[in-house]
């Protein structure tokens, strides 16, 4: 006889077989392998030449050191890859966005196409009108460079303050000049106003990025005195249903790829609206089918956009892999890691063939004003 709620004998586990009890074992170091056996399907080109539209190639994000520290290397993966343009979001403004253009636009023509942003610091030193009119020369000044379109990232809404002490916000007054401008000088907006959800969620045991927000405790923005997500996506809505003469493009799937009805409604009601799907393939992959009807149901706002870098070869394969594959069940990452984002596994969205042209090349195109789609 067994003990009362002990397993027949030969058919309980054995607990001296694990290295490490499971109640005892790190999370960190916990890294299960798969036991779905499903397809892999290598794909290292794209369906057509393809123009990545959201890179960082500049200093910005780095200690000073450029992203790319071999242009003829950058460009050799380039071609190996099936990549004719990229989009350099890091050419900032005055004297770093001269370098960048020098390094790139200007040495390659066909091959890359720099965005500028503008010195959101005068916004805590100026008066507002006063502040409008600097944002607004800046832009200028740097459309005369050679800029291609103007970056704004989430330290609008997020870090910057007004004389008064005041969050601004990318709806507020002081920036209107600047997104109407935008749209006179024929310049693409390319909008990061807020990270995904979980970020800005309470950090307990229901969240489901809280390993990569211990990793990263500054991309945490759920403390007091910081705007909710909900409201800094209302502020990017605000700024694109006033601005109609410019062309916008939200950034990692509009900042929202966690609710796609949302992102879809913008894009039904705002035409100048764009979104590219730059390091969401995460998200997008445990909502296959939500994340393809998006791209079906809106084939000319739908941006090829990768936000890998440094850029590398397989992560460009598993690009490719993910839109253009059926394979399901597969690592959004490198399979011999611990997951960067969350721990889940992701399905391909095997789009159409109509609309990978579009998604690849044409809108980024279109979208960048590019004599021919990919420009080579």
């Amino acid at each position: 006889m067994t003990a009362a709620g002990a397993p027949p004998d030969g058919l309980g586990p054995d607990v001296s077989a694990f290295d490490v009890h499971p109640a005892r074992l790190p999370l960190a170091s916990y890294l299960p392998r798969r036991a779905v056996r499903a397809r892999v399907t290598e794909v290292t080109s794209p369906a057509v030449e393809a123009v990545d539209c959201h890179q960082h190639l500049g200093r910005w994000l780095t200690s000073g050191s450029w992203m790319a520290p071999d242009v003829d290397e950058l460009i050799d993966l380039m071609d190996r890859t099936g990549l004719t343009h990229l989009v350099n979001l890091d050419g900032r403004w005055g004297d770093e966005l001269e370098a960048n253009l020098d390094r790139y636009d200007r040495a390659h023509p066909e091959r890359f196409s720099t965005f500028c942003h503008v010195d959101l610091s005068v916004l805590e030193r100026e008066r507002p009108s006063r502040a409008s009119d600097l944002l607004v020369a800046d832009l200028a000044a740097s459309a005369a460079r050679g800029a291609r379109g103007l970056k704004v990232w989430k330290d609008l809404g997020l870090r910057w303050r007004g004389a008064d002490g005041e969050l601004v916000l990318p709806d507020d007054d002081r920036l209107a000049p600047v997104f109407a401008a935008a749209g006179d000088l024929g310049l693409p907006v390319l909008v990061h106003v807020a990270d995904p959800l979980a970020f800005f969620r309470p950090l307990d045991r229901h969240n489901e990025r809280l390993e990569e927000l211990a990793d990263h405790p500054d991309w945490w923005f759920g403390g007091a005195g910081l705007p909710s997500f909900d409201r800094l996506i209302d502020a990017l809505e605000a700024v694109v249903a006033t601005h109609p003469g410019t062309t916008f493009v939200g950034a990692h799937v509009g900042c929202a790829a966690e609710d796609l009805e949302r992102v879809g409604a913008m894009l039904e009601r705002y035409p100048n609206y764009h979104v590219d799907v730059g390091a969401r393939m995460a998200e997008l992959g445990r909502v296959p089918r939500a994340a393809r009807r998006l791209v079906v149901d809106h084939p000319d706002q739908v941006l090829f956009g990768t936000d890998e870098f440094p850029m590398n070869e397989a992560e460009y394969h598993r690009w490719f892999r993910f839109l253009e594959s059926d394979d399901e069940c597969f690592a959004y990452g490198p399979e011999d890691a611990a997951p960067v984002r969350g721990r889940w596994d992701i399905s391909a969205l095997d789009l159409p063939p109509e609309v990978l042209p579009r998604l690849y090349r044409d809108n980024a195109a279109r979208v960048l004003g590019l004599q021919r789609a990919g420009q080579r």
